[in-house]
């Protein structure tokens, strides 16, 4: 009677999933350059302006961010080639789906109700920083005087309303279009990532005229002399601990820690046909979280230094609007945009575990809200280094029990998914594991960049104890849950684009929009090889025509990406 209960109980719970159940079939594996492009898209967003002129903020030494950051992207494109795809591919499910297997749905659904917040506080950082760029126009365009915030509360009412209306425009914008939405977004990527090199590059000879050190920048000694009196000078401008290059190191490794050794990227690389593909990660660590985070930082400190205010009174949309101009505040707009609107969906996806009776947009317009109220206290924006070691710290826990069961289990002589072939569906060894890993984080005195190490070790100890305590030492447990084969869908394989077929005018914007981009990438370094004599007038003319350019790279790179696909293969893509 008690089995009957629990299997229930169990029933019940696999009700509140709406996520993917089965392995990835065969037929559905996506090539390299997916992931090259999805990578090297996800990591340029609008956060980097944040990160990046926190470097100088808090006061890291120029060398100390130009190796730790090699050295900590390395850290973590190693974490996704050798902890997170490999489970990934071997299993090809979610992590959502797998950690119902070795944790039961109940912890499961607790785990997602904790990602889905820590979601919708990341997406709402992602409004604050639209809002922080949308400001700028409104203020030249009308009488109103928005005033950067930056503080932890709400400071100005104009503001808020002006988060309100771009929170608005997110919400609907993820609840009617999240795979146009996707498009447009892959569009955005490289002229994002153009417009920092363009912001970095061109503003050197501007610092080069501050500097007491030199007169142009000319050689690779130039540059660091600007960088260590101006931008990386070692002294933090808020009170409290700098960062040293360990310290750098860490936070490149743990930026991304809740998708590597949190292993939510199980999620997109159980698409890969190789192990390897984690490989594509280092796109996005190094063109976003490199070349993006330095040139965001030599952009702070123009900012700083064209207004004579310290950098912790600036935020986001001034930094590039001083940098880059119109196309910097176009930028951040989009950046933020782009990467608010799948956080929001996917907040939206895990909160459907404790909403089963919702339709998906009404789930979506509540954690729409609750995102945008939180974003209209800007405590996240001004605390995002600490957040997003904060936000891994708290995920990363449950990337240790699922890494302990799947690798270390059947070394041991433990049972793999033994709380699934016992029928239950609640799991307190890993609850108290995870509940203990965070206590223990609390009581470690290591600066919360160092902690993840620790935790992981001391959550996957626990894990082993509780779990043998519980019963994943006993033999004769029923067989494994057998796992729907990884058949084809039937459907011959389609290519994932093609670029044969199309009419005369798929080719010609294709070709407009490339200009674009080589035009976005080349009147930025006109500017900087210029040096600083006629500085003012050549950065004047990239501030002019950088916009209009924008907009004709949009529209001709949007159609193009639209036409890309023929409609009949749009049935082959890769589900959410």
């Amino acid at each position: 009677m008690a089995d009957q209960g629990e299997s229930k109980a169990v029933q019940a719970m696999d009700k509140l999933y709406e996520f993917d159940r089965e392995p990835v079939s065969d037929d559905r594996l996506q090539p390299g350059r997916y992931f090259a492009g999805a990578y090297a898209g996800e990591h340029t967003a609008g956060t980097e302006f944040v990160i990046g002129a926190s470097f100088v903020m808090w006061g890291a030494a120029v060398m100390d961010v130009l190796w730790g950051l090699v050295i900590g992207n390395a850290l973590a494109v190693l974490t996704w080639t050798f902890i997170c795809a490999p489970i990934a591919v071997h299993t090809r499910l979610t992590l959502y789906w797998y950690l119902r297997k070795i944790a039961g749905p109940a912890v499961t659904g607790i785990y997602n109700v904790v990602n889905a917040v820590l979601f919708c506080i990341l997406g709402g950082a992602m409004i604050t920083v639209s809002a922080s760029a949308v400001r700028i126009p409104l203020n030249a365009l009308t009488p109103l005087d928005i005033p950067p915030s930056t503080g932890w509360l709400p400071d100005n009412v104009w503001f808020v309303l002006t988060t309100i209306i771009v929170g608005a425009v997110v919400v609907t914008v993820a609840i009617l279009g999240f795979r146009s939405l996707a498009k447009f977004a892959s569009v955005c990527s490289p002229w994002m990532f153009l417009i920092f090199i363009a912001g970095g590059v061109a503003a050197l000879p501007y610092l080069a005229t501050q500097s007491g050190q030199v007169d142009a920048i000319g050689s690779w000694g130039d540059f660091l002399a600007v960088s260590h009196e101006l931008i990386w000078t070692g002294e933090p401008a808020v009170e409290g601990e700098g960062l040293g290059f360990w310290h750098v190191v860490a936070f490149a490794w743990i930026t991304n820690l809740a998708m590597h050794g949190g292993l939510s990227d199980m999620a997109l690389l159980r698409y890969a046909k190789s192990h390897w593909y984690g490989l594509y990660s280092a796109l996005g660590m190094y063109l976003g979280h490199y070349l993006a985070w330095i040139c965001a930082g030599i952009m702070g400190a123009v900012a700083a230094q064209v207004l004579q205010t310290p950098l912790t009174g600036l935020d986001a949309g001034e930094v590039a609007w001083q940098a880059v101009g119109t196309a910097g505040v176009l930028a951040v707009v989009i950046a933020g945009w782009t990467t608010s609107n799948p956080t929001l969906y996917r907040a939206g996806l895990a909160f459907q575990a404790i909403t089963p009776g919702w339709a998906r947009w009404k789930v979506t317009l509540v954690v729409g809200a609750v995102t945008t109220l939180i974003a209209c206290s800007p405590f996240v924006f001004t605390q995002l280094l600490d957040f997003v070691g904060l936000y891994g710290l708290i995920l990363v826990p449950i990337g240790a029990i699922v890494f302990t069961e799947h690798w270390i289990f059947p070394l041991i002589g433990y049972q793999r998914y033994w709380v699934s072939r016992k029928s239950l569906a609640f799991s307190w060894p890993a609850l108290a594991s995870w509940a203990l890993g965070l206590v223990a984080a609390y009581l470690l005195p290591l600066h919360l960049f160092f902690l993840f190490v620790p935790v992981s070790v001391i959550t996957a100890v626990l894990y082993i104890l509780f779990a043998g305590m519980a019963g994943a030492k006993e033999t004769g447990l029923p067989p494994e849950p057998l796992e729907t084969p990884r058949k084809t869908s039937g459907a011959e394989p389609q290519p994932a684009s093609v670029f044969g077929g199309h009419e005369p005018l798929w080719w010609v914007a294709g070709a407009v929009a490339l200009i674009c981009l080589l035009v976005t990438l080349i009147v930025p370094i006109w500017v900087f090889w210029g040096g600083v004599e006629h500085f003012d007038e050549r950065f004047a003319v990239m501030r002019t025509w950088l916009p209009p350019y924008a907009v004709v790279y949009f529209v001709t790179g949007t159609y193009w990406a639209v036409k890309r696909q023929k409609p009949e293969e749009t049935e082959g893509e890769m589900g959410e």
